[in-house]
């Protein structure tokens, strides 16, 4: 079990590695939970953050990294008193994260995937994908906390 821990500063960065596996969907929920707690951030702002978050640490898994278990997601935080940023990596080859399918088109409404980014960008503040699609940086402003 992964134990959790972050203290609140006016400007915080920290860097965590996770499995390429389902369980490190679960140790960044806990991590989640624990920053929300810490920084005593909304009900609204903890759902947005659990979602898109875990949107893109599942992406990074199972299409960046596709699963393969010797390579790892890499997510880091950052936080100031207006706004928490999460940037999550993968080590996969990429994608091209500008020509992806409306998931809200009626020919895609019954596609098993396809939701993940889309979330991603309704949930956070500002979504940034660098190096190739590898990387995706997620921002959510703390605004009436």
């Amino acid at each position: 079990m992964t134990n959790i821990s972050t203290q609140k500063a006016s400007s915080s960065h920290q860097q965590l590695e996770l499995p390429s596996a389902i369980e490190g969907i679960h140790i960044m929920e806990k991590l989640i939970e624990t920053i929300c707690s810490t920084y005593k951030l909304s009900e609204d702002h903890y759902g947005n953050i659990l979602v898109g978050v875990t949107e893109a640490v599942n992406n990074a898994i199972y299409h960046g990294n596709k699963s393969d278990p010797n390579k790892k997601v890499h997510v880091g935080f950052e936080t100031t008193p207006q706004s928490i940023t999460f940037s999550v990596t993968d080590e996969g080859p990429g994608f091209d994260f500008n020509n992806l399918p409306d998931p809200t088109d009626p020919e895609n409404l019954e596609k098993p995937s396809g939701r993940g980014i889309f979330l991603m960008k309704h949930l956070a503040d500002t979504v940034t994908f660098t190096d190739n699609g590898r990387s995706v940086s997620l921002t959510f402003t703390m605004k009436d906390n």
